[in-house]
């Protein structure tokens, strides 16, 4: 899926809003990911946060979607990195042994997932608490909270570009 590089309407409804924005964020994460190679989307560049890699950071979001829309809203049991009886802390975020386009490619499979979840609800409704207490929040505070930690991974991603082939750009 292409970067999404549209900010919604100054005068959108709130979904349309709320929706819009959270789309330009996952697609400025596309978009700082895109053209870069297995080698550099790997590269540690912050060596107090081994794990804060280009990949690490689009596997550990693809897993917050899940968290979030699976686990929380739905009260269905996620799989994948970070998820199981065996899991550990930070496991998102590891990712030796997968390329780049698996990564980006399971990140796409969850926003898929959450943008049906989303579709299919209003923003009132709320979530289960059968896996997570959290779960009692509603559609809206949890996009929301998705929003900001895209956003601020975003902002990680700006950085480790730079830093591996000196391109910048917000959208």
């Amino acid at each position: 899926m292409p970067a999404t590089r549209t900010r919604p309407a100054k005068d959108a409804d709130e979904r349309t809003a709320l929706l819009g924005w959270y789309d330009l964020q996952r697609g400025i994460i596309r978009l700082k990911a895109d053209g870069l190679t297995d080698e550099q989307a790997h590269r540690v560049l912050v060596p107090t946060s081994p794990l804060m890699t280009v990949a690490g950071i689009v596997s550990h979001l693809a897993s917050c979607e899940d968290l979030w829309f699976r686990e929380c809203f739905l009260g269905e049991p996620a799989t994948g990195r970070g998820f199981g009886p065996d899991a550990q802390d930070d496991d998102d975020f590891r990712v030796e042994g997968a390329t780049l386009a698996e990564v980006l490619a399971d990140y796409e499979a969850a926003c898929a997932r959450t943008d049906a979840t989303i579709g299919a609800h209003a923003l009132d409704d709320t979530g289960s608490t059968a896996i997570h207490r959290v779960g009692d929040a509603t559609l809206r505070w949890m996009v929301l909270h998705m929003l900001e930690e895209t956003a601020r991974h975003a902002g990680h991603l700006d950085l480790l570009r730079e830093q591996l082939d000196g391109e910048v750009g917000y959208f």
